[in-house]
């Protein structure tokens, strides 16, 4: 029996300075193919080579990365200034119109850290430019030196919403996750339901209200040791389901 298919949204770089290149954290990858159980397709997000109807026809679900561009903040009316970094305009174009197309049909999508923001925006809401920046708030970014495994370690809790879409999954009214992000939800598109919040009172895990599919997206990294992590493996997994079921419906 072959896999369901999760089309991994790549981010635009440039190697050496004169390469450009789609590319994709390996870890995603590997948690789709071995915690999902999903067949993972890294995705040239550029309209110049692919559309959202093709996309939607050729894949089974969709996995929304992290990556260091932002969503471009003329996306939700405002004016972008250095505070907002850098942006992939190309990736603007097919991830948004690609989020809201997901929620109409049903089909299955997780958002991670950039995908977390990209749902929000795609329904209508907008971002801070620098979490850090606001009374109150903790920085949330990485830390800037050191090995992957203390860039990606466990951080700051995240509270979950009693009996929520979340709690559900986890199991858990309260999970610790790591922490990798400057940006965050400033105000909340429609349907969005946030269903966690970090201590300093962040949005951290949630959901589209009423979409007939899997919607679920989270700030953090759950990409990181997702076979191993009690947090990461549950994510996976609900999702991984909900993609074998979609598949399985529209092949009947």
């Amino acid at each position: 029996m072959s896999r369901p298919i999760v089309g991994i949204i790549s981010n635009s770089y440039v190697i050496n300075e004169d390469y450009p290149v789609h590319a994709g954290g390996e870890m995603n990858s590997t948690a789709i193919a071995t915690v999902s159980g999903c067949m993972p397709l890294l995705i040239p997000a550029d309209p110049r080579f692919v559309s959202v109807e093709e996309l939607m026809a050729r894949c089974d679900g969709f996995l929304f990365t992290g990556g260091r561009p932002n969503v471009h903040p003329d996306e939700y009316g405002e004016e972008a200034t250095d505070a907002y970094g850098t942006f992939d305009r190309a990736r603007d174009a097919i991830a948004l119109p690609l989020i809201r197309a997901c929620v109409e049909l049903g089909q299955p999508f997780l958002g991670i850290c950039r995908g977390f923001q990209e749902v929000n925006v795609a329904m209508g809401g907008s971002l801070y430019p620098e979490i850090r920046d606001l009374p109150g708030r903790m920085n949330h970014r990485m830390p800037p030196n050191g090995t992957l495994e203390e860039k990606f370690e466990l951080r700051h809790d995240v509270t979950l919403s009693e009996g929520g879409l979340f709690h559900r999954i986890f199991g858990a009214s309260t999970v610790m996750t790591n922490t990798l992000h400057g940006q965050g939800i400033k105000d909340t598109g429609a349907r969005i339901v946030i269903d966690g919040y970090a201590k300093d009172g962040t949005p951290e895990a949630i959901y589209v209200k009423d979409a007939p599919g899997f919607t679920a997206s989270v700030q953090w990294h759950p990409e990181w040791n997702a076979d191993g992590d009690p947090v990461s493996q549950p994510l996976f997994t609900a999702f991984g389901t909900a993609v074998q079921a979609f598949a399985n419906a529209r092949n009947v």
